[in-house]
C-alpha cells in the first residue's frame, strides 16, 4: 500500500464489522473513498462480496471476512485475518449490533443475550484482538491509530421499550472511555459515535416497533453516520474527536 496526500486514510487499513448493510456498508464504502483498503465482516457473504466489487470497481480495495461475531474465536480470529492479509490494522470500526424493542417483561432471554454477544462481546474481543496492530500502526507514518465503536444516543439517553439494549449501550460507552484513558498517550485514539433514529435494514424491518416520536422522513440515513466516523478517523494526529452524538434535527432524546 503506498500513501497518498491527498487521501488521508492512503496506505491504511481498515477493518468495519456490520459491513453488510446500513451503516456498516457506508462506512466502508467511505472509507474507501478515503484510501483505505477495507476488512468487511458481517454474516452475509453474499452481500459482502457485492460490495467488495463495488469498491474495487471504485478503485478501492476490499477483502471479505464471513463471521457471526457472537462466536467470540471468530471475532478474534477476523481481526488476526483482516491484519494478516492486509499487513497492518489502522482503523477499527467496530458497528455489528442488534435491536429487539419491547417491555421487558414481556422479552426473551434469547433476545437478551444476542444483544449482549453482538452489541457488547463481539466489542470487546475485537477490540482486544485489535489492539496490538493498532498500537504499531500508531508507531507507523501516520502517527497515531483509531478505535471507533458504533453505540447509540441510547447508550446517554434511557428509554422505556428498549431496556436491554439501552444497557448495552451505556456499557460500550463506559468501556469506549475507560480504555481511552488506558491507550491515548500510545496514540490509539478511542472514539464513539452514538446516532440517534437511523433509517437501517435493522430498523426499518417489519415488526421492528422502535419507539420513536421522529417522522420516518427525518431520520438520519447510513451516509451521515458513516461521514462522522470518517471525520473521527481522518483528524490529524494531534487531534482526537473521542464522541459524536448524533440526532436528527427534530428528535428530542
Amino acid at each position: 500500500m503506498t500513501r497518498d496526500a491527498t487521501r488521508p486514510l492512503a496506505g491504511c487499513a481498515a477493518l468495519v464489522t456490520g459491513a453488510s448493510s446500513g451503516i456498516g456498508a457506508a462506512t466502508a464504502l467511505a472509507l474507501a473513498a478515503e484510501g483505505a483498503a477495507v476488512a468487511l465482516v458481517a454474516r452475509r457473504a453474499d452481500r459482502l462480496t457485492d460490495l467488495a466489487a463495488h469498491i474495487a470497481g471504485k478503485g478501492g480495495h476490499a477483502i471479505v471476512l464471513p463471521a457471526d461475531l457472537t462466536d467470540p474465536d471468530r471475532a478474534r480470529s477476523a481481526v488476526e485475518e483482516a491484519a494478516s492479509q492486509l499487513g497492518r490494522l489502522d482503523v477499527l470500526v467496530n458497528n455489528a449490533g442488534a435491536v429487539v424493542p419491547g417491555a421487558f417483561e414481556d422479552g426473551e432471554a434469547t433476545d437478551w443475550e444476542r444483544m449482549l454477544a453482538l452489541n457488547v462481546s463481539a466489542v470487546l474481543h475485537t477490540s482486544r484482538a485489535a489492539l496490538p496492530h493498532l498500537l504499531t500502526a500508531a508507531d507507523g507514518p501516520r502517527g497515531v491509530a483509531d478505535l471507533v465503536t458504533v453505540a447509540s444516543a441510547a447508550g446517554r439517553v434511557a428509554r422505556p421499550n428498549n431496556a436491554v439494549y439501552t444497557a448495552t449501550k451505556h456499557a460500550v460507552v463506559g468501556f469506549s472511555e475507560a480504555l481511552r484513558k488506558e491507550i491515548t498517550q500510545r496514540r490509539v485514539r478511542v472514539g464513539l459515535v452514538e446516532p440517534g433514529m437511523v433509517t437501517t435494514e435493522a430498523t426499518t424491518a417489519p415488526g421492528i416497533g422502535l419507539p420513536s416520536s421522529v417522522d420516518p422522513e427525518d431520520w438520519l440515513t447510513a451516509e451521515d453516520v458513516a461521514r462522522s466516523i470518517v471525520f473521527m478517523v481522518t483528524q490529524p494526529r494531534h487531534a482526537a474527536v473521542n464522541e459524536i452524538l448524533l440526532r436528527p434535527t427534530t428528535q428530542v432524546n
